[in-house]
């Protein structure tokens, strides 16, 4: 560890220093670019919220520190049950009256009582709530889709205040660190199907949670070693590459910015098909299955997700060499759940046009297995991008 930790930053996390630091560099690298940082404080850490404003001031007043209407945007990982009125006395105040910055307050208040209903009465502070727990289904014993319920109950509130809503997408949730944390919230094609959410509810602000949480597996980018030294994080995700999912998140980005309201709207950069397809190296019926909670909801297929210039193209999907699945490409985002993912390798898709000639191919380096090599279960996605 390279530095010296500040009071503010012993008081608020110590064990999360690290991160701190990495996004010290974030925002002295983004210097020059458009690109934008914010905080967002996981209150699930028992932080004290008097403590935030002295951490947050020297940073916020950064250029490359996202701001809206000119104030500090801020969010939080729960803190629902902490009052308004210790919100406002506790941090909104002294983040004005000592350091001269107005944050923009857009939390997940997911833990308040009956959320999304009154949540806006009851913190007037607000410029707008996030939620977190919506990015998956929940929990449970069977496959099931995503919902929106709570992103329009939310939406709704939020309109109705004259506030803004950041609306949650993930691709999944696993963990399996022991002593009660192994758990699986459905990622078959949860990414796509809250990307078709998105665009028909339109909210104001979306997050992709999370860019690198290694130890959710719902990382999109990179990881760093350093930030899961001292776990086992790394038996689940080291050599679990996930990139391949930015070539269906970067045209979706562009879509959403661009006000569109249906995944017919989202195109490829050029004139080739790209995308992405993810499955896991391990079946379900693995005997340590029962080890994960919610195994029941998770289903043996190949996933995919791909981003289409027009009609013409079909998309051909293999598991052990076999073809398991075809279907006809439409213009724009297309995406499936495949039943049928089978022991050994040759996990692959195609994309063939209207002449049977390949147009792009994806395949994977990971073989399925029946039953678990070692001593963790892992449901991590294989993810690979087209070429």
């Amino acid at each position: 560890m390279v530095g010296s930790m500040t009071s503010a930053e012993a008081v608020i996390d110590p064990i999360r220093y690290l991160e701190y630091q990495c996004f010290k560099l974030s925002l002295a690298a983004a210097a020059g670019t458009n690109f934008k940082l914010f905080i967002s404080f996981d209150m699930s850490w028992g932080l004290d919220v008097t403590k935030l404003a002295a951490f947050l001031a020297p940073y916020a007043i950064q250029s490359t520190y996202y701001k809206v209407n000119s104030q500090a945007f801020v969010s939080t990982f729960t803190g629902g049950t902490i009052s308004n009125a210790q919100w406002d006395s506790g941090f909104i105040q002294p983040m004005y009256s000592i350091y001269g910055i107005k944050p923009f307050f857009v939390p997940d208040f997911d833990d308040f009582s009956g959320y999304p209903k009154s949540v806006f009465n009851s913190y007037p502070i607000l410029n707008g709530v996030f939620s977190w727990e919506s990015a998956w289904p929940a929990p449970g014993n069977t496959p099931a889709n995503v919902s929106s319920l709570v992103d329009s109950a939310a939406l709704q509130q939020a309109r109705a205040a004259r506030k803004l809503y950041m609306m949650p997408i993930s691709p999944l949730q696993f963990k399996y660190m022991g002593s009660g944390q192994n758990w699986y919230r459905v990622g078959e094609v949860n990414l796509p199907q809250r990307m078709a959410q998105a665009l028909q509810l339109q909210p104001d602000f979306l997050e992709i949670i999370t860019w690198n949480d290694a130890g959710e597996s719902h990382y999109v980018g990179n990881f760093w070693q350093d930030q899961i030294a001292g776990s086992n994080i790394g038996d689940y995700a080291n050599g679990y590459d996930h990139k391949g999912w930015l070539q269906v998140i970067t045209p979706f980005i562009k879509a959403y910015k661009a006000g569109a309201t249906s995944i017919s709207q989202i195109i490829p950069p050029g004139t080739r098909p790209v995308g992405a397809f993810w499955y896991r190296p391990l079946l379900t019926t693995a005997s340590c299955s029962s080890s994960i909670a919610n195994y029941q909801s998770a289903r043996d297929a190949v996933n995919f997700a791909i981003i289409l210039p027009s009609t013409g193209y079909t998309i051909k999907v293999y598991s052990n060499s076999k073809l398991i699945g075809s279907f006809v490409g439409q213009k724009g985002l297309n995406y499936n759940s495949v039943l049928g993912l089978a022991v050994g390798s040759g996990q692959m898709i195609q994309v063939v046009d209207d002449s049977n000639n390949v147009a792009a191919s994806a395949t994977g380096t990971k073989s399925v297995l029946a039953q678990s090599l070692n001593a963790t279960c892992n449901w991590n996605y294989e993810v690979v991008g087209l070429s």
